[in-house]
């Protein structure tokens, strides 16, 4: 059973229709990429997907027992989430909230856990520093490290290269493929970057006007990507 699964999704604000119809399925393992045109309706997909809001019409159905706050997610920062007056360690240990229950405190499994994942995103030695002193891609780490306390199963990340220079953008693609390849985590990114999608993800959803949904090979050997990038003018 598919971890994921969208059927006939229609997705909007005050009964107006955004998307419709929407079909697409996540497998354990995939590396989705969601690509579109501003305004087509990735925003409303993410806060479905993540339970924030209903779908107009349709169904979404999880398997593998997935729970809605299982899903670790990465946003987007507002210029007032980049000046979080908090310690890096404090963040990373915010991923955890969704599984304390009952707890008033994190639990040294919780603590282990963060540890655990500001090592893999080489944020160790940062952990008791300020988060709004830090670098737009050390931030980027911090959260990936948030997400991953939320998760063993599936990521979903939105923009995570915005506004990283080049060098940055690099590292911070490798951190999320060698997670994918290496450790099994499902990633859903939401991307601008249809170069990017094509390089690292598996599976393509392009949303706009037009929609396709299939692995990367089908959307290149379909000439899709050639066809969005003319129709959004600039492939987002």
């Amino acid at each position: 059973m598919a971890l994921i699964k969208c059927e006939n999704l229609s997705l909007g604000y005050e009964g107006r229709a955004i998307i419709e119809n929407l079909n697409f399925e996540v497998n354990s393992g995939d590396y989705l990429c969601i690509v579109g045109e501003n305004g087509s309706g990735k925003s409303t997909l993410i806060k479905t997907l993540l339970g924030l809001q209903s779908p107009i019409s349709g169904k979404i159905t999880k398997g593998d027992g997935l729970l809605k706050n299982e899903i670790g997610y990465l946003p987007q920062q507002t210029v007032v989430q980049r000046d979080f007056p908090a310690s890096v360690k404090e963040v990373v240990l915010s991923g955890c909230q969704g599984h304390l229950g009952l707890k008033p405190f994190y639990s040294k499994e919780d603590k282990a856990l963060a540890a655990r994942n500001m090592e893999k995103m080489g944020i160790t030695q940062l952990s008791g520093r300020c988060y709004r002193e830090l670098s737009g891609g050390q931030q980027q780490r911090v959260l990936l490290a948030r997400a991953l306390c939320a998760t063993r199963k599936v990521i979903l990340l939105d923009e995570p290269v915005s506004g990283l220079d080049p060098k940055v953008t690099a590292e911070m693609y490798s951190l999320i493929e060698n997670l994918n390849k290496s450790e099994g985590i499902t990633v859903i990114t939401v991307s601008h970057d249809i170069a990017a999608a094509l390089k690292y993800a598996d599976h393509i959803l392009h949303i706009g006007k037009n929609v396709f949904f299939g692995t990367k090979d089908e959307y290149v050997s379909g000439g899709h990507a050639e066809y969005f990038t003319k129709e959004g003018g600039d492939g987002v």
